[in-house]
């Protein structure tokens, strides 16, 4: 598939070239060739977009005064026309990412999904009476903060965008989305959605450009109210320091190295189910991913076995091929770290159970084999550091309280999952790990409705659920005296 989707930045309602004329080539991760080549957003860009989406968020402006149904119809309408291209999205998030069919069909569909909820939000964004003494009235209301900047990252880059960008429309801010430069191209289609439903010039800008010239003067700007970044700890900093400046409002969806805790009494055939999926979609380019397995002795060689067994027998597949169930990693040199890493598993003194290099069977494209380690220790590198590929390693314990010892025994906070079919141990395990998010018996799973973030250098803040309403809002108190 050759691409013929939109390739220039789209501000203020225009689709229009960079002011210095560069330009992206995407690469085709399967294939190694160039995919389409878009234009390069620079610092001047940036202050366009952000002076188109300042007009758009002005207290008299039409998006800012819009009745509330009306914005819930703008917004069903945009869910409408990602719907309708739904295909034509998959297929290019497959081209410019790599990922399966199947899983690029997902991410779309959260999308939708994500726009449908928050709707419906636009008529219950409300505030409250408060109670205070003699004749007064004190209220608050929820007010939109302004101009929003949205950094994308790439491993999921039309959901991840998507899950800001729906709750700030729908609380009456306005958007400029910046994706990565490494998968730009189904960002754009939110702008062709924007302008099939109707929303006024400004209100969405997407701009394709550079993370240290773009993102930065972006996540800088004087006029940005608040950042939305996802992606690694170390840019994350970076962008809390640049939205510092501005005194921006900021939410980090940052690195994690989840584990999944596999205690004797869980069902073993559901858990290597849940953990290969947890580590191995996406090629395991997942900042939720369960990439270290706390697995009890009574049951670490069973459950290795079914692991190494699933590894081993996972078909590799480019971007665009059906009978894939894993696709290659986004870049040459994000196939270079994994293979590093792997190589310091082996120095450090871990096991290579499963996989462990490039698939002897690829001619071309950046694939890794899954790759299971045991004799794994919490110390090593790579049970430490986020490796953002189909990498497992197998950590084994000898109680729960070792178990619980090693799984918060990390740098990060994001997601965990626990594996056991007593429900006491269910609810008191759960409460003691220190995660953001802890699934039971499931694998990470998610939905428009439940909130998404972490702790510790997974970051602050949180995606999705009513607690994305709060992040771009902010409260007034209104008081009143009677008398």
């Amino acid at each position: 598939m050759e691409y013929s989707g939109p390739t220039d930045l789209y501000i203020g309602g225009e689709w229009t070239a960079a002011k210095s004329n560069g330009t992206i080539a995407t690469e085709d991760p399967a294939t190694e060739s160039t995919y389409a080549t878009v234009q390069k957003a620079g610092a001047d860009d940036v202050d366009d977009a952000v002076a188109a989406a300042a007009e758009a968020a002005a207290r008299d402006g039409e998006w800012r005064t819009i009745d509330p149904e009306e914005r819930r119809a703008k917004l069903h309408a945009m869910a409408d026309a990602i719907e309708e291209m739904k295909d034509e999205i998959a297929l290019v998030e497959s081209h410019d990412n790599g990922k399966t069919p199947f899983e690029a069909k997902l991410e779309v569909g959260m999308v939708v999904d994500t726009f449908r909820y928050y709707a419906g939000w636009t008529e219950k964004d409300g505030g409250s009476e408060i109670p205070v003494s003699d004749s007064r009235l004190n209220y608050t209301k929820r007010d939109p903060v302004g101009v929003t900047a949205h950094i994308a990252p790439w491993n999921f880059p039309f959901q991840l965008a998507g899950r800001g960008v729906a709750p700030a429309l729908a609380t009456g801010n306005t958007v400029v989305l910046k994706p990565s430069s490494m998968t730009p191209l189904s960002a754009l289609y939110y702008a062709k959605a924007a302008e099939e439903a109707g929303l006024p010039d400004g209100v969405l800008n997407v701009i394709p450009g550079s993370g240290a010239t773009a993102g930065s003067a972006l996540a800088s700007h004087d006029d940005v109210d608040h950042v939305t970044f996802t992606g690694s700890t170390g840019v994350g900093k970076t962008i809390q320091r640049d939205a510092a400046d501005a005194v921006a409002d900021v939410t980090l969806e940052l690195g994690g190295k989840g584990p999944a805790v596999v205690f004797p009494d869980a069902d073993l055939e559901a858990a290597a189910r849940g953990v290969q999926y947890g580590i191995f979609m996406n090629a395991g380019q997942m900042c939720w991913a369960n990439s270290r397995l706390v697995v009890h002795e009574d049951v670490h060689d069973e459950l290795v076995d079914s692991l190494t067994s699933i590894a081993e027998n996972i078909p590799l597949g480019s971007g665009i091929d059906d009978d894939g169930q894993m696709g290659p990693v986004v870049s040459e040199a994000h196939q270079q770290d994994i293979l590093d890493y792997i190589e310091t598993g082996k120095e450090e003194g871990a096991t290579v159970a499963a996989g462990g290099g490039v698939p002897d069977d690829t001619d071309t494209g950046h694939f890794v084999e899954p790759t299971v380690f045991t004799n794994v220790t919490n110390d090593m590198t790579i049970a430490r550091e986020e490796i953002f590929g189909p990498v497992l390693s197998v950590i084994e314990v000898s109680s729960e309280e070792e178990a619980l010892e090693v799984a918060n025994d990390s740098p990060f906070g994001l997601t965990a999952c626990v594996w056991t079919n007593d429900l006491s141990r269910a609810h008191t395990f759960s409460d003691r790990l220190d995660y953001g998010m802890v699934m039971v018996n499931e694998t990470p799973n998610t939905w428009p409705q439940t909130p998404f973030g972490g702790t510790k250098a997974s970051g602050h803040g949180r995606a999705q659920g009513e607690q994305a309403i709060e992040s771009y809002t902010e409260v007034k108190n209104v008081h009143i005296n009677l008398e």
